[in-house]
């Protein structure tokens, strides 16, 4: 297989296993992220995750995970491709330019992934229905059929500025998000990986990180990923979830004058304990993908390949 090809299908793979296995966590941070100060409906992530499997049952933790799991096959492997091409373009592989071809994919993906957070944020605000007071300052969701009607109301009433709504924040984001989760992934594998070996026959071995090891580089790199940008992560949910907002900045602006700094950091702790699992199959799946490829091709193909 092609270095080129491998990139998408590594990442295809390996985001839809990681998506699969943090999406319950990634409803409740949305869920504690847009809920008022004033009148919470949760106080905190445990009671907000029971009370959502009594409410909603256990399938209701999925919903709206149609968009991300079918997105995801797309962006991951948009991401995961632009970051090895870009990697093969700049030629050295150096942490600078791991942070730069990491920022990069960041740009491009978020022309996919906005849209799709646009429609996941207000699939997973439906099971709010009848359970928010008049008073409250969480909005009272429209009810939509599925993430694409989601989107195909958007495009009605606002047309394409509509379903890019928060735009400029997803940008934010995701790229110093980016920057450092390839930037660190980089780095942990390279303390984590054995040195090189040579056999009896003279031959190069190479070393390889076991299952455990690569677990742990891709969990910390998805949780100091997330350390960089969830201020922005806060302001862009809240922002796509609300309509009576005109601009992201008013959205931050009336979130801190209403409830203080801690707004910013709300839901912080069900991320990165969502972040770690999430990404600790994505990286351990696109990598154990890659290094299956490399095994089956030449050393032409094996040297062009980035992770």
């Amino acid at each position: 297989m092609h270095p080129v090809l491998a990139d998408f299908v590594a990442g295809t793979l390996g985001g839809c296993a990681g998506v699969t296995v943090g999406y319950p966590l990634d409803m409740v941070k949305v869920r504690l992220q847009t809920q008022s100060t004033a009148a919470p409906l949760y106080n905190g992530p445990v009671h907000c995750l029971k009370t959502m499997v009594k409410q909603e049952s256990f399938w209701g933790l999925y919903k709206g995970m149609t968009s991300p799991l079918y997105g995801v096959a797309v962006t991951q492997a948009i991401v995961f491709g632009t970051y090895g091409n870009t990697m093969r373009l700049l030629g050295e592989n150096s942490s600078r330019n791991q942070f730069l071809a990491g920022a990069f994919t960041g740009c491009v993906q978020s022309v996919i992934s906005c849209p799709l957070e646009l429609a996941k944020t207000r699939m997973q605000l439906q099971g709010l229905r009848n359970q928010i007071p008049p008073s409250s300052s969480t909005p009272q969701p429209t009810f939509y059929k599925g993430p694409l009607d989601v989107l195909r109301h958007l495009y009605r009433k606002q047309g394409l500025p509509g379903m890019y709504r928060g735009f400029a924040w997803t940008l934010t984001r995701e790229i110093p998000s980016f920057g450092s989760y390839f930037l660190t992934y980089g780095l942990l594998t390279k303390v984590f990986t054995p040195t090189d070996t040579v056999d009896e026959n003279g031959k190069i071995v190479h070393g390889h990180m076991g299952i455990g090891r690569l677990i742990l580089a891709g969990g910390m790199s998805g949780v100091i990923s997330w350390l960089t940008c969830f201020p922005q992560d806060v302001v862009k949910s809240r922002y796509q979830t609300n309509d009576r907002y005109t601009s992201a900045r008013q959205c931050a602006m009336d979130s801190y004058r209403k409830e203080g700094w801690s707004v910013f950091t709300r839901g912080l702790g069900t991320t990165l304990v969502r972040s770690f699992p999430t990404n600790a199959t994505t990286l351990t799946v696109v990598t154990l993908f890659l290094r299956h490829v490399r095994s089956l091709n030449d050393e032409k193909n094996l040297k062009e390949m980035v992770l």
